[in-house]
């Protein structure tokens, strides 16, 4: 089976996930404990039968509940998300996620790319000094950052920032690029709108763009870094002790080609489901730092729906989590036919 085939092999597969973890939040929804229509009134002090039966009917519900589903399923899968009912009341839920989803992915990418250029390196470079004071120190840092709550590093490192200037002169607009980005709120991607291209042909919004993000996407990246500097770590541990390598220092293969060419590109095998899996959990759970940071992303639009009620939204955001949680597997696919060629070419 060559790459291609692979990677659509990997792509059909993921159309029954889709289906059953969609199907399996309509039943929750709409076949749970909770009423969407008594909920939808719950605010209503003078709720009626006529009010009840008008709310079902908004909903759908009257429907029988196998026409119901065919009708939500078909919605979503035509990407008519609705409207929702409580959050933002009467907003396409459509245009909300596109208005939120970007602040959410760009607050992702740099906690991922902040976790992986930081953890990766450390913890191949204690897996390669093993037992040495830099491999202790890396070994313990990563235990640290580990260990420390997202909710709790996010507090302390928003009063430091703020609290900074009057106790140190420390000023964060001004700390290595002279812009006005200020510690919490969304990140200015509104430059970017119709224009992705924008990203690169406006370098001084952009670097505002980064700088503005850069403080929330280390809080959001600290426990993946920890995570991956240990995996690493382990991993390079493993490879370098493994017959190929000693073949190779047989042969008279210099050490620097040897860990380049051997020891890391095999010990990033093991990496690819980690760095991959913990990137949907940062963009999926991303709801306290953006609560602490005050940025308006998927995570707090999700809390906003589950608080108040909103199913509707509730069930288009998980829909939209799915897909997103199904295209970070197939990037993981991808990534596995590069680093390893093998993959992909089962029976041969």
């Amino acid at each position: 089976m060559n790459r291609l085939k692979y990677i659509v092999k990997r792509v059909l597969m993921s159309v029954p996930v889709l289906w059953l973890g969609t199907s399996m939040t309509w039943f929750i929804i709409y076949q749970g404990p909770v009423d969407p229509a008594a909920n939808l009134l719950s605010g209503n002090e003078r709720l009626t039968e006529a009010k009840y039966e008008a709310a079902r009917t908004e909903l759908g519900l009257d429907q029988p509940p196998l026409q119901h589903y065919v009708d939500w399923m078909w919605n979503l899968f035509t990407l008519d998300l609705g409207q929702t009912w409580l959050v933002y009341t009467g907003s396409n839920v459509g245009a909300l996620v596109l208005d939120f989803l970007p602040r959410t992915v760009w607050l992702g990418f740099w906690s991922v790319l902040i976790a992986i250029c930081i953890g990766v390196p450390l913890g191949f470079y204690a897996g390669i000094r093993s037992n040495t004071v830099a491999d202790y120190i890396a070994s313990v840092s990563g235990i640290v950052w580990r260990a420390m709550p997202n909710f709790w590093l996010a507090v302390i490192l928003l009063a430091l920032l703020v609290g900074s200037e009057s106790l140190f002169g420390f000023d964060w607009d001004t700390f290595l690029i002279t812009l006005p980005s200020g510690v919490t709120g969304n990140p200015g991607l509104s430059y970017m709108a119709g224009d992705p291209l924008a990203l690169f042909t406006q370098p001084r919004e952009t670097l505002a763009a980064i700088k503005k993000i850069l403080p929330a996407a280390l809080v959001l990246g600290s426990a993946s870094m920890g995570n991956e500097m240990r995996i690493g770590r382990t991993a390079v541990l493993e490879t370098k002790n493994e017959q190929y390598v000693d073949f190779a220092r047989a042969r008279g293969i210099p050490g620097r080609a040897i860990v380049w060419k051997h020891v890391f590109r095999n010990a990033l095998v093991p990496l690819v489901p980690v760095i991959t899996t913990e990137a949907f959990l940062l963009i999926g759970g991303s709801v306290l730092v953006e609560q602490v940071f005050g940025i308006n992303g998927m995570g707090k639009l999700f809390f906003d729906a589950a608080i108040q009620g909103d199913l509707p939204l509730v069930g288009s955001l998980m829909f939209v989590f799915i897909v997103l949680m199904l295209t970070i597997n197939i990037a993981q696919d991808i990534l596995y036919t590069l680093i390893d060629p093998r993959v992909g070419y089962e029976g041969t």
